[in-house]
């Protein structure tokens, strides 16, 4: 239903009118079973004629075509042998509206309430969620973003969501809380400043990972977090190897002993918290202090470490940091691993593109439950999650460049492949007159169900430590 000029590309950018013929601009895209990216792509070699093994070549959706309408066979379905079974490939773009990003953000520092909204060019497109261990969390996109607010919103997200999932970079802003730049598998920037490392743990396994190598250094340890604030004299940890009592007492929510919650609100200072001076969380010392205890408070990154010790009156004075203490405080930031953002491409499978793969759409998503039927996305593995439906997630850093289009609806475009053994695509119902040898697809051979043509093939290498999308061994 879309007009294309004649010479012109279509609103999506995906498709052009090249003499009354549709043309696919995206090339397709062809994996490799290697990782050296200096030999020559497959398919600028000299073609020999021979069989291509799915071993050795993986044909991708990327740059395929979509079904759309929907009545009619996949783009491409073709035949291979990989580890001596006969194979069969489907693959095509899906159109998704039910789609969205899961985005991990590797750092302790506040970056928005849970709930808070997640804007990008001033509109709503996610929410923060539920944060993990030493990142924090965002869920984008949706089909209520996409198609059930304004048109800006979506917009807003369809644009934002493209970007994230084609490593671009992408500017946002939380509901009282941080701007944000993120791109797929870079360091994450904070209000301006990128992030150089994820927490070593909560204040309490600070306590218990570096208790040893504090005793005999140090009087007292106190390892600032916002969740849970770790203090060495009453943490287990620090009772087993004979820790002193110090007396120091805490401001904030007793757990269990030498475990702080709520001990300031969050932030971006000390440990994820408002902090910037970490004396506010100490009260007043109890009698069995005495002058001259020592006192180092470290946040649970390193990025935050102070000295101090008690005066007469026993209130904690700031001292320059003794150099026995560096070496551990430095041993906090080197078991840091680095900050990253990763963005896992959401979506679910379960409309209309099924029928491209069988008659009876049901019964591909049986055979995905069974997991008789391999799912990858622009050959890149995915997380099956279980129940009703085809939903999964994939991340986009292990997926070809720019695998991912969008339809105005608006909607994400997104490569899928459906990977079984012949004998079970042939039981589920699927378009057996339609299947092609994987070395026709390879030299250009026009799928006879296609409504367009192809404006070329390109070849990538898989990505590295990436599994083979159709597996060593033949699917069960």
């Amino acid at each position: 239903m879309c007009y294309i000029a004649e010479g012109r590309a279509g609103a999506c950018d995906r498709y052009a009118n090249e003499g009354g013929e549709l043309v696919r601009l995206d090339p397709l895209t062809i994996l490799e079973n290697r990782e050296d990216v200096a030999l020559v792509p497959f398919l600028d070699r000299e073609w020999d004629g021979d069989i291509v093994s799915g071993d050795e070549a993986f044909l991708t959706a990327v740059g395929s075509g979509t079904t759309y309408p929907d009545y009619k066979p996949a783009p491409f379905i073709v035949a291979s042998t990989a580890a001596d079974a006969d194979m069969i490939t489907v693959v095509t773009e899906g159109i998704f509206s039910y789609c969205g990003a899961k985005v991990k953000i590797d750092t302790d520092r506040h970056l928005g309430s849970e709930c808070a909204w997640v804007r990008a060019e001033g509109e709503v497109i996610g929410h923060v969620t539920t944060s993990e261990y030493g990142s924090q969390m965002l869920s984008l996109g949706g089909v209520n973003h996409l198609t059930g607010g304004s048109k800006k919103e979506g917009r807003a997200t369809c644009s934002a969501l493209l970007a994230l999932c084609n490593g671009e970079s992408v500017a946002l802003t939380i509901d009282n809380g941080v701007d944000l730049e993120i791109t797929a598998g870079q360091a994450p920037i904070v209000n301006g400043q990128a992030e150089e490392r994820m927490r070593v743990g909560c204040g309490s396994a600070t306590v218990g990972m570096f208790a040893a190598q504090w005793q005999g250094l140090v009087d007292e340890v106190v390892v600032v977090d916002d969740h849970i604030t770790g203090v060495m004299s009453e943490h287990q940890a620090g009772k087993v190897i004979g820790w002193k009592p110090t007396g120091i007492k805490i401001k904030g929510r007793r757990s269990t002993p030498g475990r702080y919650f709520q001990v300031a609100e969050p932030g971006t200072g000390w440990g994820g918290t408002d902090l910037s001076d970490p004396l506010a969380i100490l009260d007043t010392f109890k009698p069995e202090a005495w002058p001259g205890l020592s006192i180092l408070m470290v946040s649970t990154t390193g990025e935050h470490a102070a000295y101090y010790e008690l005066n007469d009156d026993l209130v904690p004075v700031q001292k320059e940091m003794p150099a026995r203490l560096l070496p551990s405080v430095q041993r906090i930031e080197e078991n840091c691993e680095p900050s990253m953002a990763s963005v896992l491409f959401m979506a679910g499978a379960g409309g209309s593109l099924r029928s491209g793969v069988t008659e009876n759409p049901v019964s591909l998503t049986r055979s995905v439950q069974s997991r008789l039927t391999r799912v990858t996305c622009g050959g890149a593995p995915v997380m099956m999650w279980p129940g009703g439906g085809i939903t999964f997630m994939s991340d986009v850093t292990q997926m070809p460049k720019n695998a991912f289009g969008y339809v105005p609806t608006p909607a994400l475009v997104a490569p899928i492949e459906f990977t079984m053994s012949r004998a079970d695509y042939q039981a589920l119902g699927g378009h057996m007159d339609y299947v092609m040898p994987l070395e026709d697809a390879l030299k250009g051979v026009h799928p006879r169900q296609s409504d367009h043509r192809l404006s070329g093939q390109r070849s990538e290498s898989r990505k590295s430590g990436a599994p083979w999308p159709v597996g060593k061994e033949p699917l069960k």
